[in-house]
């Protein structure tokens, strides 16, 4: 390996700069030229590359967001699409590339791997929806978010004694609602994984004001609901003051935690010595706290579980 492209592709998370960080020095570090692809695979295909130096990644390892930018391509989708980037990876000469992103990166990454490109693929979602990894570049700087968020509403839901809604992210996957969930002490928690009975919800709603319970904390993931209509629907049915918070984006931005500016680092390192050592086609994950990898061609259409024993916890502890 002389050169090692990388690229950030599909939703920003934080932490993708410190990966970024870690590719580009590692690589210096090994006398392995590193570049940098703007725009994801939209850029891929239009050769926006370029090198990058020790001083192109300097300041960066505290900033959310990617340097790197970050695009959709409909055009990576169609097989032309995928001639022209693996045709601008050949004309500058690049040897390996590291993809960092979430699910639909990772399978950009086996698509390369399949016309022969070696390819390393790091997860960085705050979804953390990667299958097999444990935790995703992201992830824990969004719950953080979260529950920082939970807090200042629990403020004014005490004050004005009133049920709050808060809608969090995750697409297709509960588990930014299911661990801020718990640690915020939820009353419910309605996740896309599982059924949730809107009876059961106003029950234990019903079942804390009846014991003095002035205030309730309800969290829905996106994929499971809406907040608003779930907010508006149980204040028709109790009679109790709803409000309803989408947090959105900002679960997305921000400086990314010690957690995941380390995890980002050991997933960098770990990618550039996979494609160092002719270990390729692979995506780093998370085991146990330990750094290990799979194949990319295991990881696709496989899906990511929810933990059912940290969500019957949560089930347990909020009556």
């Amino acid at each position: 390996m002389k050169r090692i492209g990388v690229l950030t592709s599909g939703g920003d998370a934080p932490g993708m700069n410190a990966a970024i960080r870690a590719v580009v020095r590692k690589c210096i570090f090994h006398d392995i030229e590193a570049y940098g692809i703007l725009h994801g695979f939209r850029g891929l295909i239009n050769g926006d590359i370029k090198k990058l130096e020790i001083g192109s990644v300097g300041d960066i390892i505290h900033r959310g967001g990617t340097i790197l930018h970050t695009a959709r391509s409909k055009e990576f989708l169609t097989k032309e699409g995928q001639l022209k980037a693996l045709k601008q990876l050949k004309d500058h000469k690049i040897d390996g590339l590291i993809i960092i992103g979430g699910d639909g990166s990772i399978k950009g990454a086996h698509t390369l791997s399949k016309l022969d490109f070696p390819c390393v693929a790091i997860p960085a979602t705050i979804d953390n929806d990667v299958a097999p990894t444990e935790s995703s570049i992201g992830f824990d700087t969004a719950l953080n978010t979260i529950i920082e968020a939970i807090d200042k509403i629990r403020d004014t839901a005490t004050s004005h004694e009133r049920t709050y809604v808060v809608e969090v992210m995750g697409r297709d996957s509960g588990k930014l609602a299911l661990w801020s969930g718990l640690a915020e002490g939820a009353e419910s928690i309605i996740i896309p994984e599982k059924t949730t009975d809107f009876e059961s919800v106003i029950s234990r709603l019903k079942q804390g004001y009846e014991r003095g319970k002035k205030h309730s904390i309800i969290i829905v993931a996106e994929g499971a609901g809406h907040g608003f209509k779930l907010g508006k629907k149980i204040q028709e049915v109790t009679q109790l003051e709803t409000r309803v918070t989408v947090l959105g984006h900002i679960q997305r931005g921000g400086s990314p935690s010690a957690q995941d500016r380390v995890l980002a680092s050991r997933f960098g390192g770990s990618a550039v010595d996979l494609l160092r050592n002719n270990e390729l086609n692979k995506l780093v994950c998370t085991k146990c706290n330990q750094i290990v990898h799979v194949d990319l061609s295991e990881v696709i259409n496989q899906e990511q579980q929810i933990n059912d024993k940290i969500y019957q916890l949560a089930q347990e502890l909020s009556i």
